[in-house]
């Protein structure tokens, strides 16, 4: 990046992984983001006004700086040191994909700065490799409803679009960190118990994309792998399912790993969901979202500004 570049903006979706039984494949990028103005500097800053990232580093070890960097590395390339001011709606440690968003940032960041020319799947694998699964960094990049799966260092993914759905996120004030909500989970799984499982994770596939609302939602419902173990930690899990079915959702389903809540309703039908639960649950913050088809966007603000 020469001095002449000027600002530029990186944008990233936020995400929810697994909708139910889809557990480390499936991710759906959501219309939180977010977003970085980056300028060449003396020295690696970042800063921000939004209250919850206040506290984290202001220099190289910024967490989206240190991929940045380790990301440059791998391709024999130094980055230059730049100013970031960081943005975010997406609440940390909730269960809504933002530190995968963070990655797939920090891996725009190193391409552009770094003028690494990366294709989207190179992207995807790295920002997999460090995830260590596909499905919120998949969403983050691509946008829309995602499959992936990652094997033997390889990373393949869809990225589906033919579906239409809405969401509102119920979001509790606690967080639940992933670390904290994978020890519950089982280290082993039976053969019988995992063919259930995978089926029900088909079944929800096939139901997303023919539109069959309510077989969705009941396949949300029976998930085995992950939810019967964190659902004990999350204590409104059940109030919350039963309100929002009551007033139109088709199915409800644990964010990632949690503590979100997202509750899936048929298009035109997520802004009465959410009028109902925010009068209903006015201890947490109540949110309609939409699918974001478009993934992760880099542009120089000039353009925008001029638009």
């Amino acid at each position: 990046m020469t001095l002449n570049d000027g600002k530029f903006s990186i944008t990233v979706p936020a995400s929810s992984a697994n909708l139910g039984p889809g557990f480390d494949s499936m991710g759906v990028a959501l219309s939180l983001y977010l977003k970085l103005e980056v300028e060449k500097s003396e020295k690696w800053e970042c800063f921000s006004t939004s209250e919850e990232l206040k506290d984290l580093p202001g220099d190289e070890q910024h967490f989206i700086c240190q991929v940045a960097l380790q990301t440059a590395a791998k391709y024999g390339v130094d980055l230059p040191p730049c100013r970031i001011k960081v943005e975010s709606d997406i609440p940390l440690a909730r269960g809504l994909g933002s530190s995968a968003s963070a990655i797939i940032a920090a891996i725009e960041l190193a391409d552009y700065v770094g003028k690494l020319g990366l294709t989207k799947k190179e992207k995807l694998l790295l920002a997999t490799d460090i995830e260590g699964h596909p499905d919120n960094v998949g969403a983050s990049l691509f946008g829309g409803l995602v499959i992936g799966s990652y094997q033997n260092g390889e990373v393949d993914i869809l990225s589906l679009t033919e579906t239409s759905f809405e969401m509102v996120a119920v979001i509790p004030k606690e967080s639940l960190l992933t670390k904290d909500s994978r020890g519950v989970l089982p280290s082993t799984f039976s053969y019988p118990d995992a063919i259930q499982a995978s089926s029900t994770a088909n079944l929800l596939v096939a139901a997303l994309l023919t539109k069959n609302w309510e077989l969705a939602g009941k396949m949300m419902e029976q998930d085995l792998f992950h939810q019967p173990y964190r659902k004990p930690l999350i204590p409104f899990y059940k109030d919350v399912e039963t309100l929002a079915k009551s007033e139109g959702a088709f199915g409800v389903a644990l964010s990632g790993a949690g503590p979100t809540l997202l509750c899936f309703s048929e298009n035109g039908k997520g802004k009465s969901l959410e009028k109902e639960l925010k009068t209903a649950l006015p201890h947490m913050s109540v949110r309609r979202l939409d699918i974001d088809y478009s993934g992760s966007k880099v542009y120089k603000l000039e353009n925008v500004n001029r638009s």
